[in-house]
């Protein structure tokens, strides 16, 4: 339990809107002898010349922890750890990335009470917005071309033509909950396009929508050039199972340098314990740790519940900017958005609109046709198996309830029919039904990249930006105010949730930012 009176991963459910589903990935397998060497101070010169006679190769140099990251031949590491020069040698851990409305997450943090009090869309004269104050989102690289970016200052990032690319969309989701512009398109964020983002990229660029793991001593790299940069608060929506005495003593000394770093509790929830294990970097001392919670600000089941977790923040089916879409499904001369399925075919077909129903049963007159399927009795590839087996061509399944219909055909890639399947919304679903039926459809599940899209995602991925974009807005109303008063603000005005105080699911509560803007002004 962190608090002082007055610390990633792409998250457990992905659906997306006018875009194309992902989920993140690890790509290969990370060299088991890539460490951390902390030298005794004053000893660089020679614990350099050791490793260079190990034929290590030296990554990162950092002189503030006494500190080299290098891979180690395994045949040298037992030497190195007896060299009277070397402190100790650890692992260099693994950090994963932990997916005009106005999403919900907004108001819940207060958002608008603070900017735009008489709720008509425009941003208070005089009121703070975040401007002033410089965010670092250490991440997967933005989009920085999207619409909801547009005059957005986005000051720059690392590494050099790389920063501004996301073929993960991970950074890009959190970028715009943190500050999408007010701009009467897609989305607005916690800070309405007023705050000062710079990036880091630590997230390699994998196939679309896939996002990479990195090592803790990148994240130490990334976290002071975030602070290099100028940055008052971190946002880092990643995360792994084990600590490094080398991260420690960095966000010590980030600390000491007047920078909020604030972090992702992890998406390894067990709703059965009372306890989970704890994520670094969320579960140093230095460092926010942020729950997630829903829209009924219910702690969501996969967020993590330990004594390092200090605020909970919106973190499922959180809407924000994604960089990639999927064109609408057209039918006659309207259109309407729909989600492909997990897994689903991707390809692009056009054909009249035929009912099937509930589809469980094959029918021999959709052969050749767009099968419109309605949700229930069976599972969504059965549909799609009764579609492609009666001669179909692509099916459309609208949902049985409100709200978007984000479905899966299942892991099984060799069951999986070769047509295109979507989900819409039941309301969709009856529009077509009364209106379409007959009319040549169009159903495309071929992903856009580098696209104004925007997504529903879910982890604490997703809640760490909306603590950042609140303390960055806080922040702005007096940019004199130190780390720990704004800290100390954020956790004494957070909204208890759960059992009365703390708690180790929603620690000190959701945070506020109104409430928060008023205990910094009443001292």
């Amino acid at each position: 339990m962190k608090r002082n009176i007055l610390t990633c991963a792409l998250g457990a459910s992905l659906a997306l809107m006018f875009s194309a589903g992902a989920t993140p990935s690890q790509a290969g397998s990370p060299d088991a002898n890539r460490v951390l060497v902390k030298f005794k101070h004053g000893n660089k010169a020679p614990v350099q010349a050791a490793l260079r006679g190990a034929h290590a190769t030296i990554h990162y140099s950092f002189d503030d922890i006494d500190t080299f990251a290098a891979t180690v031949p395994a045949a040298a590491l037992n030497g190195l750890r007896h060299n009277p020069n070397i402190e100790y040698i650890e692992a260099d851990q693994i950090r994963n990335p932990t997916a005009q409305t106005v999403p919900y997450g907004i108001d819940l943090v207060q958002a608008r009470d603070v900017w735009d009090a008489d709720r008509d869309g425009a941003i208070d004269a005089g009121a703070p917005t975040g401007n002033g104050i410089m965010v670092c989102v250490i991440d997967s690289g933005i989009h920085a071309g999207h619409e909801d970016f547009a005059g957005v200052n986005i000051v720059g990032g690392f590494p050099a033509g790389q920063w501004n690319f996301d073929n993960c969309g991970h950074g890009t989701h959190v970028a715009g909950t943190i500050a999408a512009a007010n701009n009467g398109i897609g989305v607005v964020g916690v800070s309405p396009g007023k705050v000062s983002m710079f990036f880091v990229k630590v997230f390699g660029d994998q196939n679309e929508g896939q996002c990479a793991w990195t090592f803790s001593s990148t994240l130490i790299a990334a976290t002071n050039r975030c602070a290099d940069a100028g940055a008052r608060v971190i946002n880092m929506s990643l995360g792994g199972g084990a600590p490094t005495n080398s991260e420690l003593k960095v966000f010590q000394n980030l600390a000491k340098r007047g920078v909020l770093s604030i972090a992702a509790a992890g998406n390894s929830g067990n709703p059965a314990n009372s306890t989970d294990a704890y994520s670094y970097p969320a579960s140093y001392p230095d460092v926010v740790s942020v729950a997630a919670i829903d829209s009924n600000s219910t702690l969501a089941g996969f967020s993590q519940k330990n004594d390092a977790v200090d605020l909970a923040g919106p973190g499922v089916s959180v809407l924000s900017t994604y960089p990639f879409k999927v064109p609408p499904l057209l039918s006659g001369s309207d259109s309407y958005d729909s989600i492909p399925m997990t897994n689903t075919f991707r390809g692009s077909v056009t054909a009249p609109l035929v009912s099937g129903g509930l589809c469980t049963a094959t029918d021999a007159s959709w052969a050749g046709k767009v099968v419109l399927c309605s949700r229930g009795s069976i599972s969504f590839l059965a549909k799609s198996q009764n579609v492609y087996n009666s001669g179909g061509i692509a099916a459309v399944v609208s949902n049985n309830t409100a709200g978007a219909l984000n479905g899966t055909l299942g892991a099984n890639l060799t069951v999986i029919p070769p047509i295109p399947v979507v989900g819409i919304t039941q309301a969709d679903g009856q529009a077509l039904l009364a209106s379409h039926i007959g009319d040549a459809t169009t159903v495309n599940t071929v992903i856009q990249s580098h696209a104004n899209g925007y997504a529903f995602l879910s982890g604490t991925s997703m809640a760490t930006p909306h603590v950042v974009g609140v303390a960055a807005l806080v922040w702005s109303a007096n940019p004199g105010w130190t780390r720990q008063q704004v800290l100390d603000a954020l956790e004494v005005s957070a909204k208890d949730l759960g059992t009365p105080g703390y708690d180790v699911g929603y620690g000190w509560g959701l945070v506020q930012a109104k409430d928060a803007l008023d205990e910094l002004q009443s001292h």
